[in-house]
């Protein structure tokens, strides 16, 4: 109930009418000054102040006690503790005016705070909805559809094209092609065949498989998933406010210059207002002002921020590692590479042919083929008796001749002997040349689709995820500013080399599941400063929630990672790496900025106090103004211009 209390006394409304009553209470302060009277008994039949008082002080007053009772050691002593204590001090020699507005600076402080710190809960939800409700069990030879839940270990599953596996399982019988890009972020399908095992939540693409079930429930991979995610985002700490930092040397400071003035001078009106002056609204305000201005000026590059220790942690960041497909790459599959074997057919003919071959093609290798045979105009005729033999490749027939399309094991299977259509190839052109080419693009680790008629190989097409032609300058800038780039990635280690390679990235460390993506996170963070992971895949979320500073790839990543990060880059620019970084440290300088000035201006307040120049209403004044300074300073942050 007293939270309930608490918490409606804390909102806007309330600290919208305590600032009215405030105001009230001012005007007739001011016309004191001037030499009128006071007026505001007239309007009321008490201080208005009081309301402030009671709307903005009982929350505070809440928060200090809480601090008091459950922190440990000298995080006891915070901010709000101070504040309370200046604000019995202003009640107790009757100045409800200093009191209202000591609290009422914290009230405002606190709702800003809020207001950058609020953060997206939907991911879990969105990523539990990813696995299918029910499963097709086989029993005695009958198929019947039952909930997931009820799906035991070993039991017999059927899984058809187009359908999402519904727990982790170990293939018996039939072969396929999975894209399980949700658990290893791999860009590829991956073939799979008896024996093989699949995890829940990725997707069979071609063939109809039955698996027995291996991992069900909360063992399966996808609960896993969900798992590191709520043990990641309970790991994250949330960071302490600088004010509360400074107050446990402020709180003492105070109560002691407080006591001596009152001492040294006799006088309880100046000790008061030493307490009112000494108060750190405006670093409390300070803070969550330079955040703000900082959110507000990425959103106009397109860069989402969810909160203010995202920033601060950025500024600290030594470390940022990088996932590569969707990220580094644009995660789609483009021809690389076109390989004759024969000199007599050119680099266009060899690819018309296998568009031609592959144009009934569902598989994502067979697509991009299509796809660049039209970008580049090739003719594509029309195929009959197309076969599709799923994970390895395709047959069919072309202006009266039959074509193969596949992998190596495909065309041997077909009696097409790759090895001696190599060496022919090299023998006819008097050089070592495709032999050679062959083995770097292997080297490279891309997607090798062979060509072939029932008489010999014809050649080979390289396919290849792309990366982004702005990651090289990136990388390059990041390293300029002294952070460390680490590629994190599923995909194979030749495949994640190249890429780093042209990245500028020398650190790689390939063939990871979501799991030891986390624990490669926790090992930099114990190495070295802050990590920042940037990711775009649901197989990413944990590793973004583990980091200190996640940022997720907003266009075209998943909304899952994009709850799960810090940051989302909503036009996919990872260009604006170096931007986010520069920010965040132009935010902490800043804040530390603002910090000076206002332990300067409240120094300086001291002084006029123990001069017995301000009382605790014009110390209350000043203080007011000396906020507004430096919370117009923290502002201009929104303005200031990015330096490469």
């Amino acid at each position: 109930m007293l939270k309930k209390i608490n918490d409606v006394l804390a909102g806007l409304p309330m600290t919208i009418a305590a600032g009215i009553f405030l105001l009230f209470d001012l005007i007739p302060h001011l016309m004191e000054e001037f030499g009128g009277e006071a007026t505001h008994l007239v309007l009321f039949p008490f201080d208005p102040a009081w309301v402030t008082i009671i709307i903005c002080g009982i929350p505070l007053l809440y928060l200090a006690l809480w601090r008091v009772v459950h922190n440990p050691g000298i995080s006891k002593i915070s901010s709000a503790l101070l504040i309370c204590i200046a604000m019995f001090a202003a009640i107790a020699i009757g100045d409800l005016f200093a009191a209202g507005e000591v609290v009422f600076i914290m009230a405002i402080g606190a709702l800003l705070e809020e207001a950058t710190t609020d953060r997206a809960k939907k991911g879990l939800k969105k990523l539990l909805s990813l696995a299918p409700a029910q499963g097709r069990r086989i029993r005695e030879g009958e198929e019947e559809l039952i909930p997931v839940q009820d799906i035991r270990k070993g039991d017999i599953l059927r899984i058809l094209p187009g359908e999402t596996v519904p727990v982790d399982g170990c293939i018996v019988s039939g072969e396929t092609a999975v894209d399980q890009a949700i658990i290893t972020g791999e860009s590829l399908p991956v073939d799979k065949k008896a024996g093989d095992e699949v995890f829940c939540g990725t997707i069979n693409c071609f063939g109809s498989i039955d698996i027995s079930a291996v991992g069900v429930g909360e063992d399966s991979s996808l609960q896993k998933l969900v798992r590191m995610m709520q043990e990641a985002e309970n790991r994250q700490a949330p960071v302490q406010r600088i004010a509360d930092r400074c107050a446990s040397w402020l709180v003492p400071v105070a109560l002691l210059i407080a006591i001596a003035a009152y001492i040294g001078t006799g006088n309880i009106i100046t000790a008061v207002t030493i307490l009112v002056v000494f108060c750190p609204c405006a670093l409390v305000l300070a803070t969550p002002t330079a955040v703000m201005a900082a959110i507000g000026q990425a959103a106009k590059q397109g860069v989402i921020i969810k909160s203010g220790e995202a920033l601060e942690n950025m500024g600290k960041t030594g470390t940022i590692a990088f996932d590569k497909t969707g990220t580094l790459t644009y995660g789609r599959l483009e021809v690389s590479d076109i390989l004759p074997f024969d000199p007599a057919i050119s680099e266009n003919a060899l690819l018309s042919l296998a568009a031609s071959a592959e144009q009934r093609s569902e598989h994502p290798l067979g697509m991009a083929i299509v796809a660049s045979a039209r970008a580049r105009g090739l003719t594509i005729s029309e195929s009959t008796a197309f076969r599709m033999t799923a994970g390895k490749g395709v047959a069919a027939q072309v202006d009266g001749r039959r074509l193969l399309c596949g992998n190596e094991n495909f065309l041997e299977e077909n009696g097409i002997s790759l090895e001696s259509a190599a060496q022919a190839a090299d023998k006819t052109t008097g050089i070592s040349s495709v032999c050679g080419e062959l083995a770097q693009l292997r080297g490279q680790g891309k997607a090798l689709v062979f060509a072939a008629d029932d008489r010999k190989c014809l050649g080979v097409i390289a396919l290849s995820d792309v990366i982004r032609p702005e990651a090289e300058k990136m990388v390059s800038r990041l390293t300029k500013m002294g952070v460390r780039t680490v590629l994190l990635t599923g995909d194979n280690k030749r495949t994640a080399e190249y890429f780093a390679g042209q990245a500028g990235i020398s650190e790689v460390r390939a063939g990871l599941l979501p799991a030891e993506k986390v624990e490669n996170i926790e090992e930099m963070r114990r190495e070295r400063r802050k990590v920042c992971m940037i990711g775009d895949g649901v197989n990413d979320s944990p590793a973004l929630k583990a980091a200190d500073v996640g940022v997720a790839m907003g266009a075209m990543g998943s909304d899952i990672a994009v709850d799960a990060a810090d940051v989302a880059l909503m036009t996919d620019d990872i260009a604006k790496i170096p931007y986010l970084k520069w920010l965040s440290n132009e935010t902490i300088r800043t804040i530390k900025r603002s910090i000076a000035m206002s332990m300067c201006i409240n120094f300086a307040a001291i002084v006029l106090s123990l001069m017995e120049v301000l009382t605790p209403t014009t110390g209350a004044l000043v203080h007011n103004a000396g906020s507004c300074f430096v919370v117009l300073f923290a502002a201009l942050l929104y303005d200031r211009k990015y330096k490469e």
